[in-house]
């Protein structure tokens, strides 16, 4: 019998349990260090994932709610970190941009499986400056832009090639030139939570949640 034949055998709940979490040493966490400031302890973790060579440690989760209330999420890049936000970029015209006019708030999920990292983050969610929007649009590849200028964002589209080949025409005629419904929208944090699995003690869970200019931590419950 192959293995196929076996896992039918059972229930999908009994092959899963049999997975194990926890394959291989992890990173230790020392919540009693931890920083006093999330971001400083988050920018600590995203070098340490980067220079680990976690497979692409810029992915992360963005969570919206609709103008009806209905929930979505979607995987998309870190553009920034700084002091006190989180930066992310897309089309306001697209369903992110309504979503986050409608409601501006959002939640990230990074997940590094290589060191068996998770880290949440929720808070409200603000355009940046008009200049920051244009510097992260110019930075993009060619092929990106023309993209971002021709189509409209999740709509379906019959002819792929003609609508790449008009973006890429505006791109002839001005380089510079920069769509208005590209926008950076930072997110600042209201809470960050740092999972981090171990092989001895399950999983170690530190929240710090924002009270006005004050960070407040607390270990949670696995």
């Amino acid at each position: 019998m192959n293995e196929d034949s076996a896992a039918s055998k059972r229930s999908w709940r009994q092959v899963l349990r049999d997975v194990p979490t926890v394959k291989a040493e992890l990173p230790r966490f020392d919540t009693d260090v931890a920083p006093a400031d999330p971001l400083v302890l988050f920018g600590e973790w995203l070098e340490t994932a980067i220079a680990g060579g976690v497979l692409q440690p810029l992915a992360m989760s963005l969570a919206t709610v609709s103008p009806s209330g209905a929930p979505a999420v979607r995987t998309l890049i870190l553009k920034d970190l700084d002091a006190t936000s989180l930066w992310f970029s897309s089309l306001s015209s697209g369903p992110k941009g309504a979503d986050l006019e409608a409601h501006p708030a959002a939640a990230l999920v990074f997940y590094w499986r290589e060191q068996g990292r998770q880290i949440r983050v929720s808070g409200l969610v603000e355009a940046g400056p008009r200049d920051v929007s244009e510097n992260d649009f110019l930075q993009r590849q060619p092929n990106a832009r023309a993209r971002a200028i021709a189509g409209r964002q999740s709509e379906a589209v019959e002819d792929f090639d003609a609508h790449l080949a008009a973006g890429q025409a505006v791109l002839e005629r001005n380089p510079a030139y920069v769509p208005e419904a590209w926008v950076a929208y930072r997110l600042v944090p209201e809470w960050i939570e740092f999972w981090q699995a171990e092989l001895e003690r399950d999983q170690v869970r530190l929240r710090y949640e924002r009270t006005g200019d004050k960070w407040h931590r607390h270990l949670l419950w696995p």
